[in-house]
């Protein structure tokens, strides 16, 4: 599949642009310095550097947020759900743009992959320089996550998030690298398609259950489920999983060392916050592969959940939505199977 949206006499598809700031939107503190200021440009200024989008959408902004994406959280996640929810109910918007920070992007896009419930094309865009960056890369995303969410053939796709030439789904997508322009990998099933200045040429659809086919909803939710990350490492004690379950958290996910693995004394409190109620999901830290059930560790034994493909941060949003279905460990892992 490829092409841009076909030329003719018919309107060009409106889109619903929705920011949230990051550093498609920063600032440099001064002309050679490396730092900068997330969301230090308004959703009107960005459009304003990239008149070229006038050829591919009629363009509505809509500024919900205005943070680097290292303070994205729980609450923001169900604001720009409810946007989104809301604008693509509208009969005359065909897609939405996110604009977001690439930290906790990956975790954004399969929240909303999960919990929203269209089959309009819903794509996330980002930077790795700021827009005042030599050579700065957001106009360019910018445009060409405008041209995919305004192609007819990204509906029924999922969640996509489109960087450096190129389009990834939610469902599969990491950040990898802390400064490259390529930071963006799919970790198992590969890319979603590519997009060379607003041509696109799309791949297969995804495998997993997602947006119009999911069984979560967030509607009328103000909070989500505590749901904590411990991170594995040698010589780890159980005292970071106690304090996760004594602070509240409903799940824990693991960052187990190779498949998941844990040491003996973390094992134990695992155990010990599953016999508790809290559900234990356990994932990896190694950045790849499929955490099976039942291989070093006794799932079945101990009560817990095998990630599957997912990384701990990205388990950990599926956890959460799926503690507002379920506690049962045993449903969870259904779920885990599922998504």
């Amino acid at each position: 599949m490829t092409g841009t949206p076909s030329a003719s006499s018919a309107p060009l598809p409106r889109i619903r642009l929705l920011a949230t700031g990051g550093t498609i939107a920063g600032a440099q503190t001064d002309a050679v310095a490396r730092g900068y200021h997330a969301a230090a440009f308004s959703i009107d200024a960005l459009v304003a550097a990239v008149p070229q989008l006038a050829t591919l959408a009629r363009l509505d902004v809509e500024q919900v947020a205005a943070i680097g994406s290292q303070d994205m959280d729980e609450g923001v996640w169900l604001q720009l759900a409810a946007r989104t929810e809301a604008a693509l109910a509208q009969p005359d918007i065909a897609g939405i743009v996110v604009t977001h920070g690439t930290d906790t992007m990956e975790e954004t896009a399969f929240f909303l992959n999960l919990v929203v419930r269209s089959a309009k094309p819903v794509v996330l865009v980002g930077a790795m320089r700021p827009a005042t960056a030599i050579s700065a890369d957001g106009p360019m995303n910018l445009y060409n996550a405008v041209a995919v969410a305004a192609h007819p053939d990204t509906h029924g796709r999922g969640v996509l998030v489109v960087a450096n030439d190129e389009i990834h789904f939610a469902r599969e997508v990491a950040k990898t690298n802390t400064t490259q322009l390529g930071t963006f990998r799919a970790t198992h099933r590969g890319l979603a398609g590519v997009v060379n200045a607003g041509r696109l040429h799309l791949y297969a659809p995804p495998v997993r259950r997602h947006t119009c086919t999911s069984e979560f909803s967030v509607a009328g939710r103000s909070e989500l489920p505590r749901v904590d990350i411990v991170y594995a490492y040698a010589g780890m004690g159980r005292e970071l999983i106690d304090a996760a379950v004594a602070a509240g958290a409903r799940g824990i996910v693991i960052a187990g060392v190779g498949d998941g693995n844990l040491n003996a004394r973390a094992l134990r409190a695992a155990a010990d916050a599953a016999q508790r109620g809290v559900v234990i999901v356990r994932s990896s830290r190694t950045g790849g592969g499929v955490v099976e059930r039942n291989i070093e560790i006794d799932d079945d034994r101990h009560g817990f959940v095998a990630a599957d493909e997912l990384n701990p941060q990205k388990a950990r949003v599926l956890l959460m939505l799926a503690l507002t279905k379920t506690p049962d460990p045993r449903a969870v892992q259904e779920i885990f199977f599922t998504y």
